[in-house]
């Protein structure tokens, strides 16, 4: 299971960069979805080895909770953390559910007789996973992101929908992630670096990266962009998003009403 969409038309800048990324992954012929990259954060050949890179790090062997993209490039990713003993915690795809994550239990799991490999995927953590809501979860070690195109700098773009950015901003309001402190790192096949082109396309919502694992490199991006102010920015959140995500008009009016609190 792979999510994909056309989000083309929110940014021209951003969809240059994408464009560029999809386009060069197509042409090393190591893309491995069936209908392309495009639409998509893309599968490659090598995932295998830039998960296997990321797992001689400190920051992943420190691990014990993990949040990760629910798609097939990162699969190997939480297959890893599972076989591992880690707490892995995944996105039903768009947030669209009530309880819009997943946590997967290994020792639940083991318990049950589910194979790591079938839970590491989206189908199989939608068939075995526990549904949680964003305050049921907890804080996490180290936090894995989907992505598109990146750069050395620590710039990331993701398939276009916002989802990513969303659950980032949920996660600083719940004290799940905390920047500057919490990992955030990526995956990518190399021709997925995009190099002085991607952070001029930034906005104030964007979460740079601090690793980016390629097969056999690991990037510290030792990052000096800005990171995000804000928990949710709600000038972001389109009205198909609230449409929906159920819990989202929810999450708004208890977020302002407890900042409405702190200022009065």
């Amino acid at each position: 299971m792979s999510c994909k969409g056309d989000w083309r038309g929110r940014s021209e800048a951003k969809d240059v960069v994408r464009e560029r990324a999809w386009a060069a992954l197509e042409a090393s012929g190591d893309a491995r979805d069936d209908d392309g990259p495009r639409g998509r954060i893309p599968d490659f050949v090598g995932a295998e080895d830039a998960a296997a890179a990321l797992a001689e790090t400190p920051e992943w062997q420190q691990a014990r909770v993990v949040k990760s993209n629910p798609d097939p490039p990162q699969a190997p990713l939480r297959r890893r953390a599972l076989e591992e003993g880690k707490t892995v915690y995944v996105p039903v795809p768009q947030l669209t559910e009530d309880t819009p994550f997943l946590k997967l239990d290994p020792a639940v799991l083991k318990a049950k007789g589910v194979a790591f490999a079938d839970a590491a995927t989206a189908a199989g953590a939608a068939r075995h996973g526990e549904g949680v809501r964003f305050d049921q979860m907890e804080k996490f070690d180290i936090a894995i992101v989907g992505s598109v195109a990146v750069a050395r700098e620590g710039a990331r773009l993701g398939k276009g929908g916002g989802f990513a950015d969303l659950e980032m901003g949920i996660f600083r309001h719940y004290g799940w992630v905390t920047p500057g402190e919490t990992p955030i790192v990526t995956t990518v096949h190399p021709t997925q670096l995009v190099d002085g082109v991607l952070s001029a396309a930034l906005d104030e919502w964007d979460v740079p990266l601090d690793l980016i694992c390629c097969p056999g490199e690991v990037i510290r991006t030792q990052t000096a962009l800005p990171q995000p102010t804000k928990t949710v920015s709600w000038s972001a959140v389109r009205p198909d998003q609230f449409r929906d995500i159920p819990f989202l008009t929810e999450l708004r009016r208890e977020m302002d009403g407890l900042f409405a609190h702190d200022n009065s």
